[in-house]
């Protein structure tokens, strides 16, 4: 079973940067299978990598209901969509990246969700790590059947807004019955010092301060380029947050 690490957040706040942060860590420092997914709609994450996504199981589950009698004959449908599946896994050489795509039309979408479900955490037990960049409502976490998630790293940038966020989605893990095994705070576009105002928000969430990244100028520039997050620089302000912090994750985790 892998150690799922999954992120959350409101939009716009670095989750999906942060996520290629913590890829680049894996890529770079642990030599262990990893799989990435793209569980946020807008589907970034392939983006901030330098690739290019084709398709995504949003595709997959809106063709099928587009003509679900379109099974070539004598095939199963389950069997069939879980070689549809595969074949919008993109494998790399230290990761693979599965994207989620867009969100359901009209109709129900109860069976073929089942099967994708299934198969995603058919998929989890190949690899020893699972990076979950998620949407602000953890739909795709709640879909999980296991339910586990090892550590969850809510994301704010250095805003109320985004702090208030974080303190609506930790209140809802109860609802959603997640088995979330640690949970910490990521402050993106961090200043040096933190306000006494910002802290005691942070204190009155409940959620532990687990790392502050700082405005990294790279960051900026590697995206107006489309070059991949992979290879930002070893003394890149935000990459030697974001390794501390993964230093320290691995270890509890151990």
């Amino acid at each position: 079973m892998s150690t799922v690490i999954a992120m959350a957040g409101k939009g716009g706040v670095g989750k999906t940067t942060v996520s290629a942060l913590i890829l680049r860590y894996f890529t770079r420092h642990v030599q262990s299978p990893v799989l990435a997914i793209d569980a946020d709609p807008n589907s970034n994450l392939g983006e901030t990598l330098g690739m290019t996504i084709e398709k995504t199981v949003g595709d997959i589950r809106e063709d099928f209901m587009r003509d679900p009698q379109g099974v070539p004959s004598g095939m199963d449908k389950i069997l069939y969509l879980e070689m549809l599946m595969n074949q919008v896994l993109i494998e790399n050489k230290n990761f693979d990246l599965l994207v989620m795509g867009r969100q359901e039309g009209q109709g129900c979408y109860c069976m073929v969700n089942n099967i994708l479900n299934r198969f995603a955490d058919e998929l989890e037990n190949n690899y020893k790590y699972m990076l979950v960049d998620n949407e602000a409502g953890m739909e795709h976490l709640s879909r999980r059947t296991s339910g586990k998630v090892d550590m969850l790293l809510m994301v704010t940038d250095y805003a109320l807004r985004g702090l208030r966020a974080v303190g609506r989605i930790n209140g809802l893990l109860d609802d959603l019955k997640l088995d979330v095994r640690q949970k910490g705070l990521i402050v993106n576009r961090a200043p040096d010092k933190l306000s006494q105002a910002f802290l005691d928000e942070v204190e009155q969430i409940g959620v532990p301060l687990l790392c502050t990244i700082p405005q990294d100028d790279n960051l900026l520039e590697f995206d107006m380029e489309r070059r991949s997050m992979l290879e930002l620089p070893d003394d890149s302000p935000a990459v030697l947050a974001v390794n501390d912090l993964m230093e320290k994750a691995i270890k509890v985790k151990a």
